[in-house]
């Protein structure tokens, strides 16, 4: 079992509420974030609670994804990232962080699943991500 939580922002409610239900009938401890800015305080407050970090990349007003991983990673360089977008993926071998990952909205939470379970595994072996 991963110890922390994964850190979850989406600004659409019924995608947020159906990846964080997901996430947890899989194992994992959420904290859900509807705002890019809401993210950066949650990690902020505490950031070696927080295992990994999904995010769209489009999230309205204040921080976008990219900007949410970037900071995240400026404090925890091996932070396993799962990016989601219905139109940004052309962005992300410029815009993401290395050793991401990219899913596509529409997505099947098992896309979600896998590719925490995938990226936590990985960082626990030492190994580098995808």
């Amino acid at each position: 079992m991963v110890s922390g939580v994964i850190l979850v922002v989406e600004d659409e409610s019924i995608i947020l509420l159906d990846v964080e239900h997901s996430l947890e009938e899989a194992g994992f401890k959420v904290i859900a974030a509807y705002r890019g800015g809401d993210a950066i305080r949650a990690f902020d407050r505490d950031p070696e609670k927080v295992a990994a970090l999904v995010t769209d990349i489009r999230l309205g007003d204040g921080p976008d994804g990219w900007e949410v991983a970037r900071h995240m990673r400026s404090v925890n360089p091996n932070l396993p990232v799962i990016y989601t977008s219905g139109d940004g993926a052309v962005d992300w071998p410029s815009r993401g962080v290395p050793n991401s990952v990219m899913i596509e909205k529409p997505f099947v939470m098992a896309q979600i699943v896998t590719g925490l379970a995938t990226l936590l595994n990985q960082a626990s072996a030492g190994q580098p991500s995808m």
